[in-house]
């Protein structure tokens, strides 16, 4: 299929981080976006956002099938609660139950913010609390140092250590799961003037455990009467309005657990502050998503998974400036990046966009890809094809043009396709995937397989250097900026990536694993993308890309996205005080959809800004 531009053009799918729409909601993986550049011949368009980063709920497939699980216990168990039913057992006190105050004074924070991430890691689905304290984690990572722990490890005192405590309610404690909070945390969350953010589950033990008088005495709402499914189910809430913003909430039945309806108490108990209101489609009826008395915000569901651009996680990024940053001060920055440069590239198209990026003043990124290979002829009449940037000096002439007039080189992958087969699509640069296997299924979505069978630092490494060794020979700067390919890669491979790049700007995937220092699991994970920098659990800064790139035709089950789209998510991320709109665009499209979407994101107020000033 030929573009509208006459040139034969294959735009290839990136995987981003669907696992995020699951769990992100960030984690959770949300939709990514990112396309193939451009081969020789015919084929079928494949939008680059056509590969999410996983399935739509942000989350592996393996997850994913937890999730629906997941859902249904936790409301069997909160329908059970709603009558009275439901047997908790209290967490068993530990050994010693006093700890001296001189024994945590090692806990002290380290100059700057301070956030210690709680999560629940028992019960069938215990490792999906590790997965949303991986993407709460990543957040925290924007303002200072992050400690994660199991909450059944929990000691008493230790919220006065850090400037603030975020802990996700995933395990519905009930039944045969006994309640894994300790009684100290219970204890200190109610006594504390630090802030507390708690997302979720198990806040009614909480209440049950200090007493549910003085836990409405203190924060003016009883969690005990408060239920997720209210006797009707959870009801069909889309929307979620924060700041003067209307956030998406889309989520497919079965796969919903609800938002918690607090059952506030009114009269002369402490008044509650709504953060942010839930809207049912069915009803109109509206109710509270977040709500905040005094240092304890609760927040009413886990927003890590079936995320999107415009999702209401980005109420839970915001939010967490309250938490950790207070002083920030309102600022809005863009960035846009053009996408899928290899050396097969159209060194006229590659000018046209700089020509009207420096015209516009506006600084950017080009994701270069250093070798162009074709190992099957897909486009070369059968005949196999590779080409090093050293090899085609005309776009090299117009990398270093671009580079003159604005732009920063960031390194997007080795060859952007893995070995000599289809993965999933033709073997051929920028069509696939390079640092992990994917197919395409018979209802034509793109699924993971996961990293290819060879994946070690030593693979991972051999291939980074030999892209670096590509741009030397060019005459290029080694870039200090990288992109994996389709977003996908094993956390084995993202640590690899970290040891040689300054940061790397995207969307990437976290596995379950990572955060308890056990075995990795390479077929749990959640997909995440950010509205600002932050440092992930690899220890690594990473830039954002929050809003998508331009895609005019749908692909892999993923609709179109135009202008309007991205400037429609850019809008929603006002939301976040101190954010950015990130967005890629391919150059072998014309540049007005791209002057469109600039124009349009600077009528919102926003300031484009460089790469490299994402990182302050």
């Amino acid at each position: 299929m030929k573009n509208k531009r006459g040139r034969a053009r294959l735009s290839r799918v990136p995987l981003v981080l669907s696992v995020i729409a699951a769990l992100l909601g960030g984690f959770a993986l949300s939709t990514g976006a990112e396309a193939a550049i451009g081969g020789g011949g015919g084929g079928k368009p494949r939008p680059s956002y056509g590969l999410k980063g996983v399935d739509k709920a942000s989350l592996s497939g393996s997850s994913t099938n937890d999730l629906k699980a997941w859902v249904a216990a936790r409301l069997a168990n909160d329908r059970k609660r709603r009558a009275h039913t439901l047997t908790i057992t209290p967490a068993k006190a530990p050994a010693t139950t006093t700890v001296k105050a001189a024994s945590f004074q090692t806990l002290a924070a380290a100059a700057g913010p301070s956030a210690l991430v709680l999560y629940d890691n028992t019960g069938p689905y215990g490792y999906l609390g590790e997965l949303y304290a991986m993407a709460i984690a990543n957040l925290s990572g924007h303002f200072g140092t992050v400690t994660s722990k199991p909450v059944s490890a929990y000691t008493a005192g230790m919220v006065e250590q850090y400037s603030a405590t975020v802990y996700v309610g995933s395990t519905y404690y009930g039944g045969t799961i006994p309640d894994a909070i300790p009684a100290a945390f219970y204890q200190d969350a109610l006594k504390t003037s630090k802030p507390i953010d708690w997302i979720g589950d198990n806040i009614w033990n909480m209440a049950n455990a200090v007493g549910i008088e003085t836990f409405k005495q203190k924060y003016g709402w009883d969690p005990t009467n408060s239920y997720f499914d209210n006797g009707g189910g959870v009801g069909n809430i889309t929307q979620v309005a924060y700041k003067n913003q209307t956030l998406t909430r889309k989520i497919p039945t079965g796969y919903d657990g609800g938002v918690l309806h607090p059952a506030i108490s009114g009269g002369t108990y402490p008044q509650v502050t709504t953060l942010a209101t839930a809207t049912d489609a069915n009803t109109g009826a509206t109710s509270p998503w977040a709500i905040r008395t005094g240092n304890l915000t609760y927040v009413g569901e886990i927003p890590f998974t079936y995320v999107s651009e415009s999702d209401r996680v980005i109420v839970f990024e915001d939010l967490l400036f309250d938490a950790l940053a207070p002083a920030t001060t309102e600022r809005h920055r863009a960035f846009v990046r053009l996408e899928d440069i290899s050396p097969k590239s159209d060194p006229t198209e590659l000018r046209a966009m700089a020509d009207y990026l420096a015209s516009q003043n506006i600084p950017y990124g080009i994701n270069v890809i250093p070798v162009y290979t074709d190992p099957k002829g897909v486009y070369n009449n059968g005949k196999a094809e590779t080409i090093s940037l050293a090899q085609a000096p005309q776009v090299v002439s117009a990398l270093k043009y671009m580079l003159q007039h604005g732009a920063v080189l960031m390194n997007h992958g080795y060859t952007h396709q893995y070995s000599n087969v289809n993965n999933p699509y033709t073997g051929v640069t920028g069509d696939d995937f390079e640092f992990f296997r994917a197919h395409v299924d018979a209802s034509d979505n793109v699924i993971y397989d996961g990293p290819p069978a060879e994946d070690n630092a030593v693979w991972a490494q051999s291939r980074v250097t030999s892209a670096l060794a590509a741009f030397t020979a060019a005459g290029f700067p080694k870039p200090t900026l990288w992109t994996t390919p389709h977003y996908a890669a094993s956390a084995t491979d993202y640590k690899v990536f970290g040891q040689n790049y300054t940061a790397r700007l995207e969307r990437s995937l976290y596995f379950a694993g990572t955060l308890s220092g056990g075995t990795v699991n390479p077929t749990r994970y959640i997909g995440q993308f950010f509205p600002y920098s932050v440092k992930d659990v690899y220890g690594t800064t990473v830039l954002p890309e929050n809003i998508g790139n331009y895609e005019p035709v749908p692909y892999n089950n993923h609709p179109a996205r135009l202008p309007a789209d991205l400037i429609a998510s850019a809008k929603a991320n006002l939301a976040v005080r101190d954010g950015v709109a990130s967005f890629f665009y391919h150059p072998y499209y014309a540049v007005d959809p791209l002057k469109q979407t600039i124009d349009g994101i600077k009528a919102l107020g926003y300031t484009f800004v460089g790469p490299t000033a994402l990182a302050q």
